[in-house]
């Protein structure tokens, strides 16, 4: 009985596939990760956190997804201004809406490039500005989101009295 031959071409072509599949992979991740058709304001509040770890907000009920909302002291257009400022210096990040009381802002992964959705809303009666960050794909983020909100609050707060 003879055994296979296995060529040099059917190395490289073997190689060649086992290191283009998983970008490959990533690609169609990241291609199948629409905008989410939950985001925006529903009865005063922000979309609620997935189950999955890769989720943070101010109006979540437990631990894992609740994050500190930011403290507001001036009027929701000043606010709503200031956090387009900050977000305008933060690297990969696009505003996609922004009213008087409302922000969404995209903000792009650098190496896979995927896409987290981070929302603010201005609840003037409370004194506060609820906030939400959410990665599209994938099931934990490595404390990213959580991290993401925490930079933009230090920001606000260095910057002036937002906070």
């Amino acid at each position: 009985m003879n055994a296979p031959v296995v060529t040099k071409r059917m190395i490289y072509v073997a190689v060649a596939i086992v290191v283009l599949l998983p970008f490959v992979g990533l690609a169609a991740l990241r291609a199948m990760s629409a905008r989410p058709k939950n985001l925006g304001v529903t009865e005063g509040r922000l979309a609620p956190c997935p189950k999955s770890p890769n989720c943070v907000s101010s109006q979540a009920e437990d631990a894992q997804h609740r994050v500190d909302p930011i403290r507001l002291s001036v009027t929701p257009a000043t606010a709503i201004s200031r956090l387009e400022e900050v977000l305008s210096r933060m690297p990969r990040t696009t505003v996609v809406t922004k009213t008087d009381r409302y922000l969404h802002a995209e903000v792009t992964s650098r190496f896979y490039r995927f896409v987290d959705d981070v929302e603010f809303l201005v609840d003037e009666q409370a004194g506060v500005i609820h906030c939400r960050s959410a990665s599209r794909v994938g099931y934990s983020d490595l404390g990213v989101n959580r991290a993401r909100i925490e930079q933009i609050r230090a920001a606000l707060a260095a910057g002036g009295p937002t906070h």
